[in-house]
């Protein structure tokens, strides 16, 4: 490693330490992250901060927003907390990449476990019954997440309803799901299943299985698979 490189090492390292989402804290991620290479090209900053590292145009508006070890929050990341809104708790290691959104209330929280990567513009909304993503999951842009929804009562104004819920959501480890897929209410994802692009999740789709369509619908399963 040259001079310019060490010097430059150093420089990252440093001002990663005293990164975090407010005040003084935003400045030293602004100089961590200087002339890097945007989305992936960010992430080996949290190396440097067993507290993790969140990005200066993140906006975390929630009290009890929790990184693990070497957590990565990426740039316009916004977090927020309605009344009675459980915590969001993010796993070692684990990745959120530009644009995420996540929001708790209603008594429900979002937990995203280690080494799981959230690519781009993802939806977490959290009400009533949690979001449960395992480690290891693999989660393309664009997917969302809702774990409640509308009273739909005949003859009454839908916003003027209450929030329903079937349920958590529960993501095991080591599942996949494509671009833009959409997951429900109520439903469990099983460990190692692939969920394909598109995808609209209304039931539960067993561990190990591929899944596609709207509604998805089991078409295979990764142990049969023959390469």
């Amino acid at each position: 490693m040259n001079l310019r490189a060490k010097l430059l090492f150093r420089w990252r390292r440093f001002w990663t330490k005293q990164s975090g989402p407010k005040g003084f804290g935003r400045l030293a991620s602004w100089l961590a992250s200087f002339n890097t290479t945007p989305y992936h090209g960010r992430t080996f900053l949290a190396d440097f901060n067993t507290h993790g590292f969140i990005a200066s145009t993140a906006a975390i508006a929630h009290p009890d927003f929790t990184l693990g070890a070497n957590a990565y929050v990426g740039d316009n990341v916004i977090a927020l907390h309605d009344p009675e809104g459980g915590p969001i708790r993010l796993g070692d290691r684990t990745q959120l990449y530009g644009d995420t959104f996540l929001r708790t209330g209603a008594g429900a929280g979002i937990h995203i476990g280690t080494e799981t990567h959230v690519q781009p513009g993802c939806y977490f909304v959290a009400m009533i019954s949690d979001i449960k993503i395992g480690k290891n999951v693999e989660i393309a842009a664009a997917c969302a997440f809702y774990s409640f929804n509308h009273g739909m009562t005949a003859g009454e104004l839908i916003m003027s309803q209450g929030l329903v819920s079937k349920g958590p959501i529960e993501i095991g480890d080591g599942a996949w799901l494509g671009h833009g897929v959409k997951v429900l209410d109520g439903v469990n994802i099983g460990a190692g299943a692939v969920v394909g692009a598109g995808a609209v999740v209304i039931r539960d789709v067993p561990a190990n299985a591929i899944a596609v369509g709207v509604p998805a619908k089991v078409v295979a399963y990764r142990d049969d698979m023959k390469i």
